[in-house]
């Protein structure tokens, strides 16, 4: 009795171990293909669980999901054999699972470093047909679309793989050419500032002689119209003196005397040699103003 439950007990571990080795599961971000003594049975085997043949059967589960390669960045040279450094990167995932595994023996290294020389080479040949603002502004998406179409087609017949995308991140200058560019930029942007300075220098001294003319002009014609305002003004006093005089011709000689004489003596430190009683005075030595006859 204790035999036939060995036995059978046996049996079971022998039926669960040749299970376990029977069956394998490939998941949903996983590609697979499954090997006979080395050569491929089943070349693309979907995500779920499948049998194999212990022993005999081999399988190979690869990544599925978007791989990316960041290259190290490079030196090109453009068309006007000027150079750059770049600095790009590739997005790409598993097309065909058994060209894959038939051109890398699997390894993703090994893809990556074949899809970099393949990369390099793309590049260096696209850079080399633009100038500089071309590859740096004016033509960069299509350079990146015409590149990733032709790697595309050559990594999908060589090694299995479908390019996703390929970009630049970054293109710039050598640091022995970068201080000589940043140096001529340096003095054009100082040559513009001189120019502008000299072009504001010149409307200023326009603007000033410009002032300075318009200024003499109105000085000028303020001073005109003065004179003739006060021309008119002397015009009217004298008319305005001749009628008053024509009027009473003792009382304006007194009032033109009064006038002369607040003039003279509104000063403390004048002096007048003048007769005493000359005409000037006779109002103060006659108040009728009137000289006196003699007897």
């Amino acid at each position: 009795m204790k035999g036939t439950s060995f036995a059978i007990l046996f049996a079971a571990l022998v039926a669960i171990l040749i299970a376990s080795q029977s069956m394998y599961v490939v998941n949903a971000t996983q590609r697979a293909v499954v090997l006979r003594f080395g050569e491929i049975v089943d070349p693309d085997v979907k995500p779920g669980l499948h049998f194999k043949i212990p022993i005999v059967n081999e399988v190979k589960k690869f990544d599925a999901r978007i791989q990316t390669m960041d290259s190290r960045p490079q030196r090109y040279l453009t068309l006007e054999k000027k150079a750059v450094i770049v600095d790009s990167y590739v997005k790409w995932r598993i097309e065909s699972v058994s060209k894959f595994y038939q051109a890398t023996s699997g390894d993703v290294f090994v893809a990556n470093r074949v899809l970099s020389s393949r990369v390099d080479t793309g590049l260096r040949n696209q850079f080399g047909e633009r100038t500089m603002h071309e590859v740096v502004s004016g033509q960069r998406d299509q350079l990146m679309t015409e590149l990733r179409d032709k790697l595309d087609k050559v990594a999908q017949s060589e090694l299995g793989i479908k390019i996703i995308d390929i970009r630049v991140k970054r293109i710039d200058l050598p640091p022995d050419v970068s201080e000589s560019v940043y140096q001529r930029m340096r003095t054009e942007r100082e040559r513009e500032a001189r120019e502008h300075r000299s072009k504001g220098l010149e409307l200023a001294e326009g603007i000033r002689a410009d002032a300075d003319r318009q200024r003499v002009v109105i000085e000028a014609d303020a001073q005109r119209d003065a004179e003739m305002i006060r021309g008119d003004g002397d015009a009217k006093a004298a008319a305005i003196y001749s009628k008053v005089y024509k009027q009473d011709p003792e009382f304006y000689d007194f009032y033109r005397s009064l006038q002369a004489y607040r003039d003279s003596f509104e000063g403390n430190k004048d002096l007048f040699v003048i007769q005493p009683d000359g005409e000037f005075f006779r109002y103060l030595n006659n108040s009728n103003g009137k000289e006196k006859t003699a007897k």
